[in-house]
């Protein structure tokens, strides 16, 4: 199934690659080793945000797919700069937007002039005017960061209360309209142990959904991912994670009717005339979180905001920020550091005691 969805994402990347010239798909494929087909689908659509501008502002007569490379090499630092302020003014991008799309550019460019090779192995581009052009200062401090977060995650003892609440008490206030409940009663088991296994691991959404039933190793309570970078890698959780996850496990076929050949660990409900059971989208994963949230009463609590409830608990009670790094699979390390920014005081238990005291029972 994971290969299949690879398989879909590189169709989806090709299709945008034959709207655009021919050394942006050479650019790509330099790529497609190093970065997810997805980064390279953002690439792509900011590139053909820009080769669009170039034509409407009149820079370039003609096709987008026939954009030369003199005409890149002959760009102004004005001509990028008005680009620029056509994302920040006119498509309302916030400053971080606009530094990733210039980053996506100075990227292409560097690559046509320091890297790719004519016959004879000259540079495609000589002149290469995004080395000139200055990303914008982000103003907004890491503390300023962490206190917009610190008001959307989970703290305290919100963090078991939101899993009981998926678990339990969501079904208990929906009993009087019973399609609500029914549907709830469904997937409460699946749904809790998506919550469940974000909030024990900080797993990303493209993870979660990409996951198959082989990747998960019980004896070690670790999950394989593929991170960013189509880099390989154990993520471990936590005991209760493992205890919702195999609660799911338990009912996973019976509930779904799940084919012995659908490996995918995440399944929705049988759809279509044929009752197929599919892997669960990220979308769907999105929408489950957003309704337990609103019932919650922290509508703004997301897929994200839960990787970051994670990440806040594991800082404040490990307080071993490479670890953590590692946990969240961030390439760099000041990415990792707002976690040390947000204050929870209130914080007592150690990760590995986050969970509830199922073997005092055994």
């Amino acid at each position: 199934m994971r290969n299949q969805n690879k398989q879909e994402s590189f169709k989806k990347l090709q299709a945008l690659l034959n709207e655009l010239p021919w050394y942006v798909e050479e650019y790509i494929n330099h790529k497609l080793r190093k970065l997810s087909t997805a980064s390279l689908f953002n690439y792509c659509h900011d590139y053909k945000i820009f080769f669009n501008w170039m034509i409407a502002e009149q820079l370039w007569n003609g096709s987008m797919k026939d954009i030369p490379l003199e005409r890149l090499e002959q760009m102004t630092v004005l001509e990028v700069e008005s680009f620029l302020n056509y994302l920040h003014y006119q498509l309302d991008n916030k400053e971080l937007t606009v530094n990733r799309k210039l980053s996506a550019l100075k990227s292409l460019f560097n690559y046509l002039q320091n890297i790719a090779e004519t016959p004879d192995l000259k540079p495609y581009i000589h002149r290469n005017v995004m080395a000139k052009i200055e990303f914008n200062e982000i103003k907004e401090s890491m503390e300023t960061r962490a206190n917009k977060m610190e008001g959307k995650i989970l703290l305290g003892d919100e963090y078991e209360k939101f899993r009981l609440f998926v678990a339990h008490d969501y079904g208990e206030i929906n009993k009087e309209n019973k399609k609500v409940y029914n549907f709830y009663q469904l997937n409460k088991e699946r749904d809790t142990a998506i919550i469940s296994l974000i909030l024990g691991s900080g797993l990303r959404l493209s993870e979660l959904v990409g996951l198959d039933l082989d990747d998960i190793d019980f004896s070690k309570y670790c999950a394989r991912v593929i991170r960013k970078g189509n880099k390989e890698q154990f993520v471990f959780f936590s005991r209760t994670a493992m205890a919702d996850l195999q609660d799911y496990l338990s009912v996973r076929t019976i509930k779904y009717k799940v084919d012995k050949n659908n490996k995918s660990l995440f399944v929705s409900a049988p759809m279509g005339p044929k009752g197929t059971t599919r892997r669960l989208t990220a979308r769907a994963v999105e929408k489950l979180v957003e309704k337990y949230a609103a019932a919650f009463g922290k509508p703004a609590l997301s897929v994200h905001k839960l990787r970051h409830s994670f990440a806040t608990r594991y800082h404040q009670e490990i307080n071993d920020v490479p670890k953590l790094r590692r946990q969240l699979g961030h390439s760099s390390i000041q990415t990792t550091m707002i976690y040390t920014h947000i204050k929870n005081d209130d914080l007592k238990m150690a990760v590995d005691k986050m969970d509830m005291p199922i073997e005092q029972d055994e």
